[in-house]
């Protein structure tokens, strides 16, 4: 069996360009770009340069808020070369969301685009920093964020207090080869990598510290389980903040060799049209993203005869969607994948080679090689027998290295045995396949998005008039589950359900604001006064029963 290897990103991506030098690395089917893996390399070495030139050390923080520009991947390497740790940024992000995360996170960079959909990144960020109006960008200081040193724009275009990429590959030519050579000499594969941010089972979002040691190796397994080599091209309509975009997608591309065609934002038309014109191999998606595709008027006008593979995953998939995936896009070998960001994400997969159609549309598979994956007892830690149901917890490898300043929260989700506690329900059946049957905390998966209700409720409370507040899932047939809202009002307040959806919008993601509302007189209690949200889950199936 493959070995786990101790090398960094850095290290693989030498090794594909030694091997595959000329083959496809990058394509956007909507642009005129295409990349070599040897082009993207001198592209990546050009930046990274650049980067130490302007005074950035091992260990600082590069976060990212942009869609899947070509700049993004290009970046993701740069940093990884230079020991610098790549913080991804989630598009739908607004100003406090912003906010939180540059404070938490002591984040000494920002590269941003301007904007997506109704959000101007821009002016949040000025917004926020006033300072990059005011001062030399060479003295640059803010009061509100005093980590912060930088601030660049992903383009070509300049903007006060920004640094832009023309001005990073410019100053490239002031590091010599030997100071390059010493700091990826430097980098270790232990070190911290990258940082998503995930809500994950408890509290407020938590900076996750991913190693190479721990993408590098998840990604080998994640392509070998789809049967992946450097003839194989992936089209990749998943957001690269997520977990789902810059692991399972960029990491099984750097270890076998694959091109990666890169939409900058899903589309249905688009992906479609990529398929067919770079004749893909796979695609990865959300069983929403599959869905849309299929049930597009165009479907049937595009040729998916080259598909053979692919991931499903973000969210449980449903088997109606699994069985016309294999049998309307050719994807014969599609693969589930199931874990967390906290797991590199992934910890089980189902293989191309599974013959069972049940097993490969009903489980997300086995564990993954090196992988050790239980079922135990919530309440007492007792390892559980198939057919049981309990939390599903995972050790190996691919385990975080913690939160990013949040030991207690680290401590809460890996134990003293080095177990990683998933919050999910699950069982596995006597042939060793795991199902997730539930949750044991709160979170929401709407779309393949983790939402965490505390969050919600903590922002609502900033409502004028709001007394109390509880926030669950509401399932739906097109997200999974979508968010719903128990308000109590404050004596002499009169609120409909819209004028909490307008206080809500433009201050934190379009998928976090409630789509369900309703105003109560109060909420079911146990005999010690806590609130019973099951009971209110159950509500809300009376009350949205067709959502």
């Amino acid at each position: 069996m493959h070995p786990l290897r101790e090398v960094t990103l850095g290290q693989l991506l030498d090794e594909v360009v030694e091997k595959f030098p000329n083959n496809p690395a990058l394509v956007y089917t909507d642009r005129d770009f295409r990349l070599t893996w040897k082009e993207l390399n001198d592209s990546v070495d050009e930046l990274a340069k650049g980067l130490m030139a302007m005074g950035i050390e091992k260990g600082e923080k590069i976060a990212v808020w942009a869609t899947n520009v070509p700049h993004w991947i290009l970046l993701m390497f740069a940093t990884a070369r230079i020991g610098a740790i790549f913080l991804t940024v989630n598009t739908a992000y607004k100003r406090d969301e912003l906010e939180y995360l540059l404070k938490q996170s002591d984040t000494e960079n920002l590269f941003i685009i301007d904007g997506f959909r109704d959000s101007d990144y821009i002016q949040i960020v000025y917004d926020l920093i006033p300072e990059l109006k005011t001062q030399p960008r060479d003295f640059f200081a803010s009061k509100d964020f005093p980590y912060l040193k930088r601030v660049f724009f992903l383009g070509q275009e300049k903007h006060r207090g920004m640094y832009s990429i023309p001005e990073i590959i410019a100053m490239s030519a002031m590091t010599t080869q030997k100071a390059y050579d010493d700091r990826k000499a430097s980098v270790d594969s232990h070190d911290v990598v990258n940082m998503q941010y995930t809500s994950g089972t408890t509290g407020f979002p938590k900076g996750v510290m991913l190693t190479h040691y721990n993408l590098g190796n998840n990604g080998y397994w994640i392509g070998e389980y789809q049967r992946f080599t450097d003839k194989d091209k992936i089209c990749l309509p998943v957001p690269m903040f997520h977990c789902f975009g810059c692991s399972l997608g960029i990491m099984a591309s750097l270890n076998h060799g694959c091109a990666m065609v890169l939409l900058e934002q899903y589309n249905p038309v688009d992906v479609m049209t990529a398929i067919e014109v770079e004749k893909c191999t796979a695609v990865y998606g959300v069983p929403t993203m599959f869905i849309a595709i299929m049930e597009h008027p165009l479907f049937s006008k595009f040729d998916f005869s080259s598909l053979r593979t692919g991931i499903m995953a973000g969210s449980l998939c449903p088997i109606t969607t699994m069985e016309a995936v294999i049998q309307k896009m050719n994807m014969k070998e599609v693969t589930i994948v199931f874990g967390l960001t906290e797991t590199s994400p992934g910890m089980t997969q189902t293989h191309w080679s599974d013959e069972n159609l049940i097993k490969r549309t009903t489980t997300v598979g086995k564990p993954l090689p090196y992988v050790e994956v239980t079922i135990k007892d919530p309440e007492t830690g007792e390892v559980l027998p198939p057919g049981v149901h309990g939390e599903i917890c995972c050790r190996g490898y691919n385990v975080m290295k913690g939160y990013y300043k949040m030991p207690e929260a680290t401590a809460k989700t890996i134990d003293a045995d080095n177990w990683a506690h998933s919050g999910d329900i699950g069982v596995f059946d006597e042939d060793g396949y795991l199902m997730v049957t539930g949750r044991l905390k709160d979170m929401i998966i709407r779309g393949g998005e983790n939402i965490y209700p505390r969050e919600i409720e903590e922002f609502l409370y900033k409502m004028e008039g709001i007394s109390d507040v509880q926030v669950v899932g509401v399932a739906s047939q097109k997200y999974g589950e979508q968010v719903g809202a128990f308000v109590i009002l404050k004596q002499g307040f009169e609120y409909k359900p819209e004028d909490i959806q307008d206080f809500c919008r433009g201050r934190i993601s379009r998928f976090k604001v409630p789509k369900y509302i309703a105003i109560v007189d109060s909420f079911p209690l146990t005999t010690s006064g806590k609130i019973q949200k099951y009971k209110l889950r159950e509500l809300a199936k009376e009350l949205w029963p067709d959502a």
